[in-house]
């Protein structure tokens, strides 16, 4: 058995959070995902994070701890689980690794890269295999290219209703209830072309992390609306900063549909890891002689 099947006091390195999507039965939902003490991957289905209290609310590359059940009634995926209870009161939040501070990045890397897949054909066989294997971290070969397709820019209709409601358990100043906030829709879609060791010719994978639909917005913002320009600085985020004085790798996770259709590629791109890379050190004459 990959992990047992409840965990009490499991604690988490969060390190994949989805954009969020709209649900029928949970409002919104953020795939959440990360790693054990002991390097193994899980996945933290559902979690509603936009309803959560702010002093709930986890970053990436958080440490948190919470008691979890599988979820193997809908999920066959041996990384599934679900919180017990109530999750707002469920989630402790622990340490986070801040880049900023001197060890983290290695604190992060001792966990994040304890099991680096290289070859995707094997990552697809690992999937297919009585492992059932649906997250994983792998290391591109060479990055090729950021491609960005138009998407609609608007949630289908339901979705519109649903955010012309009032909420409930948020009011304004006077005593009324608050409309619901809309979650903005990204109007575009974002696929990595890479290679693989033994792939002969480039995957085109598409990216659902929460990261790349904060940077449009952010970009939006400082482009003051011009749409292009924000595209071309989430290309040169993702296309030049995280290939050049970083060492880029990705955090790849199986949507349960394909994956359970056997599709031939069942993955996505659910996250991004770039640690800076390491100097190399020049040898003196003295280190030679």
């Amino acid at each position: 058995m990959y992990l047992p099947n409840e965990i009490r006091g499991a604690k988490v390195l969060i390190t994949v959070k989805t954009y969020p999507l709209p649900s029928n039965k949970y409002e919104e939902l953020v795939c959440t995902a990360g790693l054990l003490e002991n390097g193994k991957w899980i996945r933290i289905y559902p979690i509603p994070f936009r309803s959560l209290p702010y002093g709930k609310r986890f970053s990436k590359f958080q440490w948190i701890q919470l008691d979890l059940i599988r979820n193997s009634s809908k999920d066959f995926r041996p990384e599934s689980y679900r919180p017990i209870g109530d999750t707002a009161n469920s989630i402790i939040l622990l340490d986070y690794l801040n880049p900023k501070i001197k060890g983290n990045w290695k604190k992060r890397k001792e966990i994040v890269l304890k099991e680096v897949y290289t070859n995707f054909i094997d990552l697809i066989s690992a999937a297919y295999s009585e492992d059932h294997k649906s997250l994983a971290t792998i290391k591109p070969l060479e990055i090729i290219d950021l491609e960005i397709e138009e998407d609609s820019r608007d949630w289908k209709q339901q979705w519109l209703d649903y955010y012309g409601q009032y909420d409930l358990f948020n009011f304004d100043k006077t005593g009324e209830s608050k409309l619901k906030e809309k979650l903005l829709k990204v109007p575009y879609k974002y696929y990595y072309k890479f290679l693989t060791e033994g792939d002969n010719k480039p995957r085109r994978i598409m990216i659902e992390d929460w990261e790349i639909g904060a940077l449009y917005w952010n970009s939006l913002n400082s482009t003051d609306g011009d749409e292009v320009g924000a595209n071309e600085l989430v290309k040169k985020r993702y296309l030049e900063d995280f290939t050049t004085n970083r060492d880029l790798y990705l955090f790849v996770g199986t949507t349960l549909q394909f994956h359970r259709r056997k599709a031939p590629n069942p993955f996505v791109i659910i996250g991004v890891f770039y640690p800076p890379k390491e100097k190399e050190i020049t040898p003196s004459l003295f280190d030679i002689l």
